[in-house]
């Protein structure tokens, strides 16, 4: 797989931990759904995955904040693009 469909996110939990994941593409960036599929698993308030044969189900109450790279090109309406941290 190409280093440009690998993807990385990194879990900032509530207690200070954190955990980082690397994982292939998910969603194609020509698919017209991918902000629809973002916007729905935000609703859902736990995050599903499967890692090394493992099903994990995070609630997001035990999460901070997540960092996902690259960001999706395909956003749901109301986000705040083009950011950049000044602390």
């Amino acid at each position: 797989m190409s280093e440009k469909e690998q993807r990385r996110m990194i879990i900032h939990f509530v207690d200070g931990s954190k955990k980082t994941l690397e994982f292939p593409q998910q969603v194609a960036d020509s698919d017209a759904t991918a902000a629809a599929k973002l916007k729905e698993a935000l609703e859902a308030r736990h995050l599903v995955l499967e890692a090394e044969g493992a099903l994990l189900v995070i609630p997001f109450e035990n999460v901070k904040y997540i960092q996902s790279y690259p960001a999706p090109k395909k956003l749901p309406s109301g986000v705040i693009k083009g950011a950049s941290f000044k602390d």
